[in-house]
């Protein structure tokens, strides 16, 4: 049933329902919009709420719960919206609803140029004009005003600027068409005015991007890790991407899990670190359109970039020092030879000692483990002088540190004296005094550059897959002694 206020026909406003319906006599929840201005009349309105024993009620008293409005948001009227609903309660029937319950002056929201006003109370059933429609209606204005829905549009309406104009302003990656200082200013301060913040996911789907590459790390016990971790996430974030990080279990079937669990995140990218992939899960990538780049680490796949140091020729640096400095029983403390890096830095160190005339004292395992370390360490070195190496390279400097505490702690030796020792990657850790290791150097900077360039690269449609090898090294501190 209809009570409909002969004022807003009058203004050639849509129909509307007269806001009777609360003992207050007062409107319910107005969404108003600027145009409508003040009505100016005292006439009754046209009919009545029959058989609910509601009275007439003067619009004069609607004109001056506009101007309260007013002076209290500081807003002109704004021009009533009505919704198409339509549902029965009580075996009436209501349609073109625009009557909603009490509202608090003191608490509003704004939606663009729309001022919403939030029910201080329970929308009920009480009220005829209300049905189960509205309420649902009502409802989701309200959630949609408390979820602050500002868009681009908006700030580009009060900014007086095109909405891609907003976009390159909020772009963190610079664009060929950039945004004059001025304009950037209005469209901040209109930003900060209508409480708008770029959305990602809408973004997204619109561009068919999530800007997000995932980083995949088995382990970052190894400080080496730790700080490429760290480096990618900062460099990503330079070029406008996001890193999601996984960390990887230890078997074969795990790995694969997670991979298929990344995948549904829809990330646009992923680089792998102190892990490997294995080719059928490279080609999946590849065929849902997952760009993959390996640090340090090198794989010969078809369409997979790899970015490590020279690890062959650090292991040959790491011997041809150890002989130049005049050592004769030289052994090797290994990582794990699944790894590329753990082989590579193998072959390269025996390969030299045998082309130098020498051949391998000895060798154990550490596997990039402490407690595979510290075994190893202590079947390398606990036993007699005569039958102990001169030096060790060990093929990390994780595992020579541990290997240091093993051989100062443990054995109560000295290192240079009793042995030299040679480590690789030349974290933070090893320039510490109480470390002082000697050992080659990764130029993690550069793989760091490299890495997300080919990512970008790849992303972009590039085709530039490959492997790059940056040339490791030597850093001469005091855990190597002059034997000549």
């Amino acid at each position: 049933m209809g009570i409909f206020c002969e004022r807003f026909r009058r203004l050639g406003g849509p129909r509307a329902n007269c806001a009777d319906g609360l003992e207050t006599h007062k409107p319910t929840l107005w969404m108003l919009k600027t145009g409508l201005g003040r009505h100016g009349d005292d006439r009754q309105c046209s009919s009545v709420c029959r058989g609910y024993g509601r009275r007439r009620m003067s619009c004069l008293q609607d004109t001056q719960w506009f101007e309260d409005v007013q002076r209290q948001h500081e807003t002109k009227p704004l021009p009533l919206r009505t919704t198409e609903m339509s549902g029965r309660r009580d075996g009436l029937k209501a349609s073109k609803h625009t009557t909603y319950p009490s509202i608090d002056l003191g608490h509003s929201v704004e939606i663009g140029s729309w001022k919403v006003f939030r029910p201080t109370q329970k929308i009920s059933s009480d009220s005829p004009l209300i049905t189960g429609q509205m309420e649902q209606k009502i409802r989701g204005i309200w959630n949609m005003a408390r979820k602050n829905s500002v868009t681009s549009v908006d700030v580009a309406k009060r900014a007086g600027v095109s909405q891609s104009a907003v976009s390159r302003a909020f772009s963190r990656v610079p664009t060929q068409s950039g945004v004059s200082a001025e304009a950037k200013k209005r469209i901040f301060d209109a930003a900060k005015e209508l409480g708008y913040r770029p959305n990602a996911l809408a973004r997204s789907m619109i561009t068919g991007r999530s800007k997000i590459i995932a980083l995949l790390f088995s382990y970052l016990d190894n400080q080496f890790y730790a700080l490429a971790l760290e480096k990618l996430c900062i460099e990503l974030q330079k070029n406008g991407y996001h890193a999601m990080v996984f960390m990887m279990p230890e078997t074969a079937v795990g790995v694969e899990e997670t991979v298929s669990e990344l995948l549904e995140y829809k990330v646009d990218g992923i680089i792998t670190a102190s892990v490997e992939l294995s080719s059928s899960l490279c080609k999946h990538c590849q065929d849902q359109g997952i760009s993959v780049v390996m640090f340090n680490r090198i794989k010969a796949e078809e369409g997979v970039s790899c970015v490590s140091s020279d690890n062959v020729l650090g292991g040959r640096l790491a011997a041809r020092y150890l002989i130049e400095t005049g050592h004769q029983k030289i052994a090797l403390l290994s990582g794990w030879a699944e790894s590329s890096t753990g082989r590579d830095r193998q072959l390269g160190f025996e390969q030299e000692l045998s082309d130098q005339g020498h051949s391998l004292f000895d060798h154990a395992a550490g596997h990039f483990d402490l407690a595979a370390t510290r075994s190893a360490a202590l079947k390398l070195l606990d036993r007699p002088a005569s039958k102990r190496p001169d030096a060790i390279f060990i093929a990390n400097d994780y595992m020579a540190i541990e290997a240091l505490g093993v051989i100062r702690s443990e054995l109560k030796l000295t290192v240079p004296q009793d042995v030299s020792i040679v480590g690789f990657d030349d974290i933070p850790m090893a320039a510490l005094p109480e470390y002082d290791l000697t050992t080659l150097r990764q130029p993690i900077n550069r793989m760091i550059d490299q890495s997300v360039s080919l990512m970008l690269a790849a992303i972009a449609g590039n085709d530039t897959a490959g492997n790059v090898s940056i040339v490791p090294e030597l850093v001469e501190r005091g855990t190597v002694a002059n034997r000549t």
